[in-house]
């Protein structure tokens, strides 16, 4: 997504998470913030209305239990004042997991049939383009990563048809997994791979229901070649997660918050994203998915960190424009 400046040239837009900085009270008041800070666009923080950690712990709330009209009631505000502020709803990610191992059939047919085609739903009802689900972390139960996306597909082919009638596109992301106490590949980490299902799925429904999600702190954490995934992906990578972290842990700080050796190089290879960028004249969001950061500031200085970050990706627009 780009916009026109004076001397013809586009220059990327960018966007930020609504997580931290957007209340379900006073929504106009975050979207406020984020404008005046210099965003045009915003990441929709749908998985804070049912977290992580406690899918993990086999919790569940009730948030997705709400009829679609009740939902559509309950985020007319968010709407709204994005559309009051200017800010594009241009993305937004599915709670996950969307399968929890070990946790009971009930609770994860609830996220399977329930929360993710809600999501959908919801992703409609903001007119949001691009929505990013978590593949299944299932490779070592089920002895390979084959067979973990085929489970995978079983639930992308489950909201293809939804995808297409809504005209949304799911994007699948790079992720890491635990292996005792290293960091290791995780769903969607080999692009040659990610490139020719992708493909697969939208010739199978004739349109453009899957694309990709690059997520740069999961693919520093394990080492992924920034330059040469982004390459490989192509027109397919539809958003980006940007965030920084130490190469130990998944920590979504802003870049170039972490270095490496004396020489103070920054521990994410910043350099090959914008290559990468620049190889596939990506015409996306820059998008940061750093809502942690908000919170490791002062209350106080929200305003002010987001501004930074709005200023980091103004250099990173610069950069590409050339």
């Amino acid at each position: 997504m780009t916009e026109k400046i004076c001397d013809g040239k586009k220059r990327l837009l960018i966007g930020v998470q609504t997580q931290n900085a957007v209340n379900d009270e006073h929504p106009e008041e975050g979207f406020e913030m984020l404008k005046h800070a210099g965003f045009s666009c915003c990441d929709f923080s749908l998985n804070a209305y049912l977290s992580n950690a406690a899918l993990y712990q086999f919790e569940v709330n009730d948030f997705f239990g709400r009829s679609c009209k009740e939902l559509e009631r309950f985020f007319t505000p968010h709407k709204e004042a994005a559309g009051v502020t200017g800010i594009t709803i241009n993305q937004m990610h599915m709670p996950y997991p969307n399968y929890v191992p070990g946790a009971s059939k009930e609770l994860n047919e609830y996220l399977w049939k329930t929360v993710a085609p809600k999501s959908m739903e919801i992703c409609a009802f903001l007119r949001c383009p691009y929505i990013v689900v978590h593949g299944f972390k299932l490779a070592h139960y089920l002895g390979s990563e084959d067979a973990e996306w085929k489970r995978t597909e079983e639930f992308l082919d489950f909201l293809a048809p939804i995808a297409k009638e809504r005209g949304i596109t799911i994007c699948i992301e790079n992720l890491y997994c635990s292996a005792g106490n290293h960091l290791v590949e995780g769903p969607c980490c080999d692009a040659e791979k990610a490139a020719r299902r992708i493909d697969a799925m939208n010739a199978k429904y004739k349109a453009e229901v899957l694309g990709f999600c690059f997520d740069t702190g999961h693919a520093n954490l394990i080492g992924i070649d920034f330059e040469d995934f982004i390459v490989t992906l192509g027109d397919r990578l539809k958003v980006l997660h940007i965030h920084d972290n130490d190469g130990i842990g998944d920590l979504h700080q802003m870049p170039f918050t972490f270095t490496k050796g004396r020489e103070s190089l920054p521990s994410t290879d910043w350099k090959g994203f914008l290559r990468g960028l620049e190889r596939i004249h990506f015409d996306g969001v820059l998008s940061f998915e750093t809502a942690p950061v908000l919170r490791t500031f002062p209350e106080v200085m929200k305003r002010d960190v987001l501004k930074l970050l709005a200023n980091i990706g103004e250099y990173f627009a610069g950069e590409l424009r050339g």
